[in-house]
């Protein structure tokens, strides 16, 4: 009988020591309010550094993988060692959100870049397939179609589309236009003329990287008609309502039309949809689908066509509402947040460098103002997406709205990038921002700021006319020896701004230029440098 008391008190004792052995990795997780695996497109901040922050800042822990298995500017993704790690890791988490182009091509240049041939390309797709059966957990997906831009500079295309990128860019509008309406005679002999004069290994070697990439994206709506993952988004990188692009989205739309669209998307932009993934995890954990109710400036607003899109916003911005799994309202009392998009009046865009962006409101900008002023008096929580211009902040308006006193009233802000890039953002940190504290929202807030205003509206173009008078116009796209000399003019520029408003004045933060180009950039908060 003792013998069997000692036997049992060993027992126990081994199992409480087991369980203080296991506490340490329990009580970490604890703090946060859900754990998510996070593979992205690579290690751009956009895509990368700032999801995961926006994420942490809510409460919730964001596993990702060691940077050097990510694509960079310098460096292709590792798909294989992705897989390792994601099967390594995948337990620790409470859901997976992916990018397929890192575990297929490698990264986002990668699948317009790469040499993989078809049958190691489907391979990695099927890989996905058994995801579902090694991961018992909701796993989100994000794919792209290859873009089809009008230019492209900067090694992220086949070299070739440097010389002959606007050439195929209109060849791929006459296809388009031809699949649906059909062509004029004078469009017809265009779109031969074009044809016999590009040089045809090039243009069969453009076609057929488009071929393997649609064909990727048709096997995963196959996977996603099979359930193998809990939702599924394909982005439209960039494109135009005439495209190779917008045609290829047309013809998988009509293929996977018997899916709801909790269940499969094809949404315009793909810089914004790993944060728009990673927050619909978090509304499906919470059991949460927050309203949202969209207010446009005067003017086209709804039926804006951004640039690099082929849709209005009207179309698109209902369509990242719902890939956040939140939904749209046409009743304010009844939203959780407002979108307030600030649009071209006359619906055109231009980039955040021209020289009409400059610091004076129009009537129209303090009308807008005043009527956010309106909600924003009345406790509403405004999330503003400023896509009057592309590849920044309007200057003007956001002149007018810091010196009225309103940076610190809103809920998030965005100005980057594409406008759908953009929209996506404000979407999802508009979810996020009831579960981060004030101070950390308002940080969060002046690294955007700094980013979309400062440096994309106006340090930018202070460091291309830099390079322009020296005559280093081509280090735009590969800074290289003139990085210091240009992040320091930025620095400065970006210092002086954030000075000459009382929101922005106490923050202290350094720029830097992750993938060696003015397109982008790295703020990061100096406590945290």
């Amino acid at each position: 009988m003792r013998f069997n008391l000692y036997k049992a008190a060993a027992k126990f004792f081994m199992a409480a020591l087991l369980i203080c052995l296991l506490m340490p990795g329990a009580q970490a997780r604890e703090k946060y309010k859900g754990t998510f695996i996070y593979i992205p497109l690579d290690d751009r901040p956009v895509t990368y550094t700032y999801p995961v922050a926006s994420l942490q800042a809510a409460g919730y822990e964001v596993l990702t993988p060691p940077e050097k298995y990510l694509a960079s500017i310098n460096r292709t993704g590792d798909p294989d060692k992705l897989w390792q790690w994601l099967i390594e890791n995948a337990p620790d988490a409470d859901a997976a959100i992916i990018s397929s182009d890192a575990l297929i091509y490698g990264g986002l240049v990668a699948s317009r870049t790469h040499f993989y041939d078809n049958n190691t390309l489907q391979a990695r797709v099927q890989r996905l397939e058994l995801l579902r059966e090694k991961l018992p957990m909701p796993l989100y997906v994000y794919s792209t179609l290859m873009r089809t831009p009008r230019a492209s500079f900067g090694n992220v295309e086949p070299p070739y589309y440097s010389k002959i990128g606007p050439a195929i860019f209109r060849y791929s509008e006459l296809i388009d236009k031809e699949d649906t309406s059909g062509l004029t005679l004078c469009e017809t002999l265009t779109k031969q003329a074009i044809k016999n004069n590009l040089p045809q290994q090039d243009l069969n070697d453009w076609l057929q990287r488009r071929i393997k990439n649609y064909n990727v994206n048709k096997s995963l709506t196959e996977l996603a008609s099979r359930y193998r993952f809990h939702y599924l988004a394909i982005g439209k990188d960039d494109n135009a309502p005439l495209s190779a692009t917008h045609m290829e989205a047309r013809y998988i739309k009509r293929d996977a039309y018997t899916l709801s669209e909790q269940i499969f998307q094809i949404i315009p932009g793909v810089d914004q949809l790993g944060m728009l993934l990673l927050t619909r995890a978090v509304n499906e954990k919470n059991h949460a689908h927050p309203l949202v109710y969209t207010y446009y400036a005067e003017g086209t607003g709804r039926m804006t066509v951004p640039q690099y899109s082929d849709s209005t916003l009207g179309e698109s911005v209902p369509q990242q509402i719902l890939a956040a799994d939140a939904r749209a309202t046409t009743d304010v009392s009844q939203a959780d947040f407002i979108l307030a998009v600030n649009t071209p009046k006359d619906g055109i865009m231009m980039d955040s460098t021209a020289p009409s962006n400059q610091f004076f409101a129009a009537p129209r900008d303090k009308k807008y103002i005043g009527e956010l002023e309106g909600f924003l008096n009345k406790g509403y929580k405004v999330s503003l997406a400023d896509v009057t211009y592309s590849n920044g902040a309007d200057n003007g308006f956001m002149n007018e709205l810091a010196k009225r006193g309103n940076l610190p009233k809103l809920t998030a802000y965005n100005g980057w990038n594409t406008a759908d890039n953009t929209i996506g953002f404000a979407i999802a940190q508009g979810i996020l921002a009831p579960q981060v504290s004030n101070k950390d929202n308002a940080e969060l807030i002046k690294m955007r700021l700094v980013d979309d205003w400062f440096y994309q509206s106006n340090a930018r173009r202070d460091a291309t006319d830099f390079l322009k008078q020296n005559g280093k116009s081509d280090a735009v796209y590969n800074l290289g020896s003139m990085q210091k000399t240009v992040s320091d003019i930025a620095q400065s520029t970006c210092n002086q701004l954030a000075g000459k408003y009382d929101f922005t004045s106490d923050f202290k933060f350094k720029i830097g230029f992750p993938w060696d180009r003015l397109f982008e950039i790295s703020v990061t908060p100096k406590d945290k440098d």
